[in-house]
């Protein structure tokens, strides 16, 4: 029933669109391929290899300890993108559907959504450090920036809830 109603709510919709990216662009099938197949010095690339950032598997030749905080990233960037969806009121306050306030609210929350997941997750690494952290935390913003256009297009339209 959720699925045929007319209503789409902002954050149902960018958490389903970010469920998606991770779990196709994340899984190692994606990851192995983007490695063997695109050149990491053209832009086409790079985004394309940027696409696996909250990579997610099971069998590693890393210690359990990264091979969790890897899968915990990929949970949290999910989580973490229906929180700020939801917290952000740029979808809540817009007056009319579809206006620029909802596509960058669900921009900005894929940004910060990456950014405190690759943060939180540094915590469970073998060995973390402030300044594994911070590094974490910048590519996690990166890929927000260069991927969450996803997101905020997808939340594009919604209902926000009551008026």
């Amino acid at each position: 029933m959720a699925l045929t109603n007319r209503y789409r709510s902002a954050t149902g919709t960018g958490t389903v669109a970010a469920f998606v990216l991770v779990l196709v662009f994340g899984s190692p099938w994606y990851a192995d391929w983007a490695a063997h197949n695109t050149d990491p010095n053209t832009a086409g690339g790079w985004f394309l290899r940027l696409l696996t950032w909250p990579a997610w598997r099971f069998d590693s030749d890393d210690s359990v300890q990264d091979v969790f905080a890897a899968d915990l990233r990929a949970i949290l960037v999910v989580v973490l993108t229906a929180l700020f969806l939801f917290l952000l009121p740029g979808s809540q306050l817009a007056r009319a559907r579809g206006t620029l306030s909802q596509f960058f609210a669900g921009w900005a929350s894929y940004i910060f959504a990456g950014a405190f997941a690759a943060l939180l997750a540094t915590l469970f690494r073998t060995n973390p450090s402030l300044l594994g952290a911070f590094q974490a935390a910048g590519s996690g913003a990166t890929y927000g920036l260069f991927v969450g256009w996803i997101i905020g297009i997808a939340t594009l339209g919604a209902w926000r809830g009551r008026r």
